[in-house]
């Protein structure tokens, strides 16, 4: 088993950066394809960073392309989203994701992950 726990989320303004940590526990991320997928309210969860496994390839949601930042520590266990530029439409809550067998089609299907954290606020104010 997978432990992932998210931090880092908080409130604010537009304009403004965060960045998310999710550290991982129970097996190491160098193992896994890891996510960030967000949810809004009355929305369905969205993929919005990548980090491949093999090759440590990064792939990013139109919305968030040239704002926001995945990156992985293997001696930490841990992944990063650093977000800038918040604009209010990314509210909503993170959530830290990892999956061992995902392939570039399925990557940003939220059934393609095995393990999930817990999520953390982000909230952008106008």
């Amino acid at each position: 088993q997978m432990q992932l726990v998210e931090s880092g989320g908080g409130l604010v303004q537009a304009g403004g950066s965060l960045r998310l940590s999710c550290a991982a526990s129970g097996r190491t991320i160098s193992s896994y394809n890891m996510a960030w997928f967000r949810q809004a309210p009355g929305k369905e969860r969205e993929a919005v960073a990548i980090i491949r496994m093999s090759g440590g390839s990064t792939y990013y949601a139109d919305s968030v392309k040239g704002r926001f930042a995945i990156s992985r520590d293997n001696a930490k266990n841990t992944v990063y989203l650093q977000m800038n530029s918040l604009k209010p439409e990314d509210t909503g809550v993170y959530y830290c994701a990892a999956g061992s067998r995902i392939s570039v089609l399925t990557q940003w299907k939220s059934q393609s992950y095995d393990y999930w954290g817990q999520g953390t606020q982000v909230t952008v104010s106008s």
